[in-house]
C-alpha cells in the first residue's frame, strides 16, 4: 500500500469514527467484560500481573498537589523532571527510561507530541481528576487501542464523569486557590443532566503567578564557600484551560463520549542560574496553544463480541522568543505547529468464560510546520496493529500481546528519516497459590520500540537524521499482598496492600534529551546500551487508632541502578546515567480528626549526576521535601464548603532537580471550594 493510500485510509478512519460518534449514542466505556468491575482499588493493584499504582481523587486531595506532576511524585519508580516553579516544564520518566517511553493517556486516548515526544503533564488540571494510574509495563486490560500497547509504561489520567444523585439535574464545584509568588488559581466544574440518555460536563481553570521566588546561589562548594540570596526572574506564568464533554447511554449496548480540550499558556523561561550574572539574564518567552477533540464509541453485539472506535484530532502551536540573542537578527523567534489525525478500531471476543481475545488497529498521520524557511516540514504515517489474549480464574491471571508497528517518513525539503517496522511482544502472569491468603506472585516480559521524535530528527542545528530508535526489553518479578478481603474484622491494619518488584531493563541506542542553555533547545544523544536494575516497594494501609478515627498511611521506595554499558573502554562504563537517582521515595499520612484533617507528605531523592561521567563536579545533592496541610469541610444548604491551608517545603531548602534550576523554598497556599 503506497503512502497516499495510507493517508486516505487514516483520514477515512477518523471521519467514520467521528460520524459514528455524532450519529449514534455517546456514553462512557467503563464496562469491559474481561475485567472484574466490582474490584476495590487495592484489589486491582494486588491482582495486576504488572506493577499498577493508583491515586484516587480522595487521596489526591490530601497530597498537597497543585498539579498532576505533584501527585505522581508519590509513585515508586517515577522521576519527575521539574524545572522549578508553577510554570516550569514537568515530564515523567519511569524506571530509568526517558520521558518519551512513558505513554500519557487522557480519558483512554493517548496524548501525543510528535515534536518532542515529551508531554508536559503540568497542562492537565488536578481539580477535575477522578483518578491517576501508572502501569509499569502493560495494562492488564486487553480491550484497548493498539497505541496503548506501544509504551514501556503508561500514565492514565481520568477526569470526572457526570454523576447525579437524589434526582438532581446539575452539580459541580467552584474553587479559588492562592498563595506565595503571586498565585491566583480559580477553577469551575459543572455537570448537567440533559435527559435520561445524555449528560454534559464543562470544566475551566485559570492560573496566574509571577513565580519570582528567592533562592540561595552558592559560589563553589555549598558547605564552605560564599553564597548570596537572589530572586528568580522571568518565572511568570499565565494558563487557561477549557474542557467540555458530551456523554450518552443511549442503550445498554451502546455507549461513548466526545470531548473538546483547549489549553493556552504564556510563560517566562528563567534559564539556568549563572554566577555573577543573576539580573535580567533570561528574557526568553514560550507560548503554547493546544487543542484537541476526541471521542469513543463502544457497542456490545452479544455476550461474546464487543467493538469500540476511537478518534482524535490534535493541533499544537508553540512559539519561542529570545529577544537577547546576539545574532544577525538580534533575536530568535521560532514558531512550530503540529497536526495529528488519529483513528482506532478494536474488537473483543470472549471465547470462553475465562478466556478473551482482542484485536486492534490504529492509524496516525502527523506533520509539523515551522516559520523557518529551510525547515524540512516532516510527516509521519504510523500504522499499529495488535492481537492480545487474556486468561482469568481465581488463581491465575495471564495476558499476552504482539504489536506490529510500521512508519512511513516524508519531508518537503531535504532527506527523510528511514522508515521503520517492528514486532514487539509482551507476556505477563500473576499466580495466587493459597486459597485463604491474598498473596500473589507476578512476572512479565515486554519489548518496546521508541522512535526518534521530529525534534530528534529535524530540529535545525540539533536534529540528526541517522539517530537510531531505542529498543527496550523489560523483565519484572514481584510479589503482592492484601488483606481487604480478610474475615478478621478487628485488624489494626485495614485495607493493607503491599507490593515489591525487582526488575531488569535493557535499552539499546538509548536517546538522552536535556536542555542546552535554555528549556526550548535540547541536545540529543545516543548512549548506546544502558542496563537498569531496580527494586520498587510500596505499601498502603488504614490504621484504626481509635474508633471512627482512622489514620491513612502510604509509603514508597525505589532503588535504581541505571548504568552505561556501551563500551568498557570508555570512562563512562558502569556509571549512572544523568538525572537518575539510585535511591528515592515518598510517604504520606492523613489524620482524620473530628474538627480537622491533617495531612503530611514527604518526597525525597538521593544524589544524581548531570553528566554520564559520575565525578564530584557533576553531582547534584539529594533532597527532602516536607509539606503539611490542614483542611476542614462544612456542610451548607445544597452543598458543602471546604477550606484548606498548605505549607510546602517547610524546611525551606532550594534543592535542584535539574542542575542550575533551583526549586522554590518554603511557600504557602490556601484553597476555598464550594461543592453544589
Amino acid at each position: 500500500m503506497n503512502l497516499l493510500k495510507l493517508k486516505l485510509l487514516c483520514l477515512f478512519t477518523a471521519i467514520v469514527s467521528i460520524n459514528c460518534l455524532l450519529s449514534q449514542n455517546i456514553a462512557d466505556s467503563l464496562y469491559l467484560p474481561e475485567l472484574v468491575i466490582t474490584e476495590k482499588t487495592g484489589d486491582k493493584k494486588i491482582r495486576s500481573t504488572t506493577p499498577l499504582q493508583i491515586l484516587s481523587n480522595n487521596t489526591i486531595q490530601n497530597l498537597n498537589a497543585l498539579q498532576i506532576s505533584d501527585a505522581v511524585k508519590h509513585f515508586s519508580g517515577v522521576t519527575v523532571k521539574d524545572y522549578g516553579g508553577i510554570g516550569g516544564l514537568k515530564t515523567i520518566s519511569v524506571r530509568g527510561f526517558s520521558a518519551n517511553h512513558t505513554g500519557i493517556n487522557y480519558n483512554g486516548i493517548a496524548v501525543s507530541d510528535v515534536q518532542s515526544g515529551q508531554i508536559d503533564i503540568g497542562r492537565f488540571s488536578i481539580e477535575n481528576v477522578e483518578n491517576i494510574t501508572l502501569n509499569s509495563g502493560q495494562n492488564d486490560r486487553i480491550f484497548l487501542p493498539a497505541r496503548a500497547f506501544a509504551s514501556s509504561s503508561s500514565l492514565s489520567i481520568n477526569s470526572k464523569e457526570p454523576k447525579f444523585e437524589n434526582n438532581k439535574k446539575n452539580n459541580g464545584k467552584f474553587s479559588i486557590k492562592g498563595g506565595s509568588f503571586g498565585l491566583f488559581n480559580p477553577s469551575f466544574n459543572t455537570n448537567l443532566k440533559l435527559s435520561d440518555k445524555f449528560s454534559a460536563s464543562f470544566s475551566s481553570e485559570f492560573t496566574l503567578a509571577n513565580g519570582n521566588y528567592p533562592y540561595i546561589l552558592h559560589y563553589g562548594d555549598a558547605d564552605r564557600d560564599s553564597s548570596s540570596i537572589e530572586q528568580r526572574q522571568n518565572s511568570d506564568v499565565k494558563n487557561l484551560r477549557l474542557e467540555t464533554g458530551l456523554y450518552a447511554d443511549f442503550s445498554q449496548d451502546t455507549k461513548g463520549y466526545i470531548s473538546l480540550y483547549y489549553y493556552q499558556s504564556e510563560r517566562g523561561l528563567p534559564g539556568a542560574t549563572i554566577f555573577y550574572n543573576t539580573e535580567g539574564f533570561s528574557k526568553q518567552r514560550l507560548w503554547d496553544n493546544t487543542f484537541f477533540t476526541q471521542g469513543n464509541l463502544e457497542h456490545t453485539f452479544s455476550r461474546k463480541w464487543i467493538i469500540q472506535v476511537n478518534a482524535k484530532y490534535n493541533r499544537g502551536y508553540l512559539k519561542y522568543l529570545d529577544p537577547t540573542y546576539l545574532g544577525e537578527e538580534g533575536k530568535i523567534e521560532d514558531i512550530f505547529t503540529q497536526n495529528e489525525i488519529y483513528g482506532s478500531i478494536a474488537a473483543l471476543y470472549r471465547a470462553l468464560e475465562n478466556v478473551s481475545f482482542s484485536f486492534s488497529t490504529d492509524i496516525t498521520n502527523a506533520n509539523m510546520h515551522s516559520n523557518r524557511s529551510n525547515f524540512a516540514v516532516p510527516s509521519r504515517l504510523t500504522s499499529q496493529s495488535v492481537i492480545a489474549a487474556k486468561w482469568v480464574n481465581e488463581h491465575i491471571i495471564a495476558t499476552s500481546s504482539l504489536l506490529y508497528t510500521q512508519t512511513f517518513e516524508s519531508v518537503k525539503k531535504g532527506n527523510a528519516a528511514i522508515n521503520r517496522k517492528k514486532l514487539t511482544p509482551h507476556i505477563s502472569i500473576s499466580a495466587k497459590p493459597f486459597n485463604d491468603l491474598d498473596l500473589r506472585f507476578r512476572a512479565f516480559y515486554k519489548n518496546s520500540f521508541r522512535l526518534p521524535t521530529f525534534n530528534d530528527l529535524y530540529y535545525p542545528s540539533i536534529g540528526y537524521r541517522d539517530l537510531k530508535p531505542e529498543d527496550a526489553n523489560q523483565f519484572n518479578f514481584g510479589i503482592t499482598y492484601g488483606n481487604s478481603n480478610s474475615s478478621i474484622k478487628d485488624n489494626l491494619f485495614n485495607n493493607l496492600t503491599l507490593s515489591a518488584d525487582a526488575y531488569h531493563n535493557r535499552v539499546n541506542n538509548k536517546i538522552i534529551a536535556y536542555p542546552s542553555g535554555n528549556l526550548h533547545q535540547w541536545t540529543m544523544l545516543n548512549m548506546g546500551k544502558v542496563h537498569i536494575n531496580g527494586i520498587d516497594f510500596s505499601a498502603e494501609s488504614t490504621i484504626n487508632i481509635t474508633q471512627n478515627r482512622p489514620v491513612t498511611l502510604g509509603v514508597s521506595y525505589s532503588f535504581q541502578q541505571a548504568v552505561d554499558k556501551t563500551n568498557p573502554d570508555k570512562s563512562t562504563w558502569n556509571h549512572q546515567i544523568p538525572y537518575t537517582p539510585q535511591h528515592s521515595g515518598s510517604s504520606r499520612a492523613l489524620f482524620q480528626l473530628p474538627w480537622l484533617n491533617i495531612a503530611y507528605t514527604l518526597i525525597w531523592s538521593g544524589d544524581r549526576y548531570t553528566n554520564a561521567y559520575n565525578s564530584k563536579e557533576f553531582r547534584i545533592a539529594g533532597y527532602f521535601d516536607h509539606s503539611v496541610s490542614l483542611s476542614k469541610g462544612i456542610k451548607v444548604k445544597n452543598g458543602s464548603v471546604n477550606f484548606s491551608l498548605e505549607a510546602l517545603n517547610i524546611a525551606g531548602k532550594n534543592y535542584e532537580i535539574i542542575l542550575n534550576y533551583p526549586m522554590p523554598g518554603r511557600s504557602y497556599r490556601w484553597n476555598i471550594s464550594y461543592n453544589f
